[in-house]
């Protein structure tokens, strides 16, 4: 039998049955902080074996577990772990495979809340962070240290959409016996499946694309049996763990996941297309257009090129700034993945904590707008970034 498809698997993997006639299509929402047992004896016989049933819901609950075995399965991974935040799973995920003295490696094309993290939180723990350009293979391996734990990148940069070689730098990390783990939100499980490239752990923001509805805060992670059992501990220590209403809306979002990127990749191209012809345009960055530096491998590693995409404007700060105020339809909105078309700048919002320095390393310029485009029709879309180009300086 041929192997199921996406949206198969992810409308049909949580599945609820009851001891009633009629199972329920949608999973059940456990509401609930605790599970009782018959005796003490079941109790301790559970804590002895965690994995047979739940207990408290930091550390398991059903509605959870549902939307975890969901993710594993489209991600072709053993196991994964549910989280308040993307930016929670993220911490967990870094912060489970280094110590005091371990030093890890990290793309320069970087979420500004990870940034923060690996360059301003983790050094109070004493650890240690290189910032390489990922596309430089010969970079990353130089980079090396005998205390270098992990190696972190992204599918696709936020916001200069850089693709990265995951199968290459899979092979690298673990020639060198490192972790690799990846931030997948902007290419979610439909478009990239880093694990089956050879990555060890694929995060996500879900609050993002798997969510689609810009209704929920989650985040997700991942991978192996044994590397997620570290994760999970970290996950249950800190309390960083994925409440059940969250988890609920989540499993509903995974079934349109198919249709809505399909949908958002077709916007986002014409968009591009678009905005790149027009006067007052620079540069467009988005994986799909020829002219992108990693087009090849985009079009090798993603099954389309996603939804988002960033452009910088003619005439710097002042006149990106009057582009996004100019916007009519389209939402000024710090996020991405919703159904919305949405703008911001990210020197104010993704980037702002970072310095002009690391910011220009990190290709993030002063007349850099953020837009990833929504599921609305895309003339409209179009026709709303083209008005508020056309009106820079009236």
């Amino acid at each position: 039998m041929a192997e199921e498809g996406f949206s198969t698997k992810a409308i049909h993997t949580a599945a609820y049955h009851t001891v009633f006639h009629g199972d329920p299509l949608s999973y059940p929402i456990f509401q609930t902080s605790s599970f009782g047992f018959e005796s003490l004896e079941e109790l301790d016989a559970f804590y002895e074996e965690p994995g047979s049933g739940f207990a408290y819901s930091r550390a398991g609950n059903p509605t959870v577990n549902a939307f975890e075995s969901v993710m594993a399965h489209l991600e072709g991974a053993e196991a994964a772990c549910a989280f308040a935040s993307g930016m929670g799973a993220i911490s967990a995920t870094i912060l489970s495979f280094l110590k005091s003295g371990d030093h890890m490696i990290v793309t320069r094309d970087l979420y500004g809340g990870t940034y923060s993290l690996v360059t301003k939180i983790a050094p109070q723990f004493g650890v240690t962070c290189s910032l390489i350009d990922m596309t430089d293979l010969t970079a990353i391996e130089a980079a090396i240290r005998p205390e270098t734990k992990l190696i972190w990148g992204e599918t696709v940069s936020n916001p200069t959409t850089v693709v990265l070689d995951i199968p290459s730098i899979a092979k690298l990390a673990h020639a060198h016996g490192l972790v690799f783990g990846v931030d997948a939100t902007f290419t979610t499980p439909y478009l990239s499946l880093p694990i089956a490239q050879g990555a060890d752990l694929s995060v996500h923001s879900a609050t993002k694309y798997i969510s689609g509805h810009g209704d929920v805060i989650g985040g997700v992670v991942s991978g192996p049996q044994k590397l997620l059992e570290k994760i999970h501990f970290m996950m249950t220590t800190l309390g960083s763990n994925m409440q059940p209403l969250e988890a609920y809306l989540l499993l509903r979002g995974l079934k349109t996941l198919e249709i809505r990127m399909d949908r958002q990749a077709e916007n986002a191209l014409k968009t591009a297309l678009a905005l790149q012809n027009h006067p007052n345009v620079e540069r467009v960055y988005y994986p799909g257009l020829p002219s992108h530096p990693q087009y090849a491998l985009s079009q090798a590693l993603l099954r389309n090129s996603g939804g988002f995409l960033s452009f910088t404007v003619q005439g710097g700060l002042v006149a990106a700034r009057q582009v996004v105020n100019n916007l009519r339809m389209v939402k000024r909105s710090a996020s991405l993945g919703d159904a919305h078309s949405l703008a911001s700048l990210p020197i104010m919002t993704s980037h702002r904590l970072l310095s002009p320095a690391a910011r220009a390393e990190a290709g993030v310029t002063d007349n850099m707008v953020r837009a990833p485009i929504g599921l609305e029709n895309s003339e409209d879309i179009i026709a709303d970034y083209v008005q508020a180009l056309d009106r820079l300086g009236n």
